[in-house]
């Protein structure tokens, strides 16, 4: 069983940067792979990354160049840091993990809660 918890989110201005953080319990974080998804209102919720390990990441085209994603697993942490947000960035952010690498919803098992992010124009 995995818990996760994220945090980081806010209010920014466009082009500005947040970073959001996923906490996860448990003592086999290293075997999950983690991704990031959010969903804005009246939206489906879409993938933004994946990670696996540093040579094994994913990212959507959307925020291909903008995001980084991150994982510590000796904290137990998974990362995303977003640079030069826009607007269309804003959504619930939420922090999933899967057994194996992918960018479908259905195959992530485990999520947190999500943390807003709202970027003014």
């Amino acid at each position: 069983q995995v818990q996760l918890v994220e945090s980081g989110g806010g209010l920014v201005q466009a082009g500005g940067s947040l970073r959001l953080a996923c906490a996860s319990s448990g003592r086999t974080f290293s075997s999950y792979h983690m991704g990031w998804f959010r969903q804005a209102p009246g939206k489906e919720r879409e993938f933004v990354s994946a990670i696996w390990n540093a040579d094994r990441t994913s990212y959507a085209d959307a925020v291909r160049g903008r995001f980084t994603i991150s994982r510590d697993n000796a904290k137990n942490m998974a990362y995303l840091q977003m640079n030069s947000l826009k607007p269309e960035d804003t959504a619930v952010y939420y922090c999933a993990a899967s057994t194996y690498f992918s960018r479908v919803a259905r195959d992530y098992a485990y999520w947190g809660q999500g943390t807003q992010v709202t970027v003014s124009s």
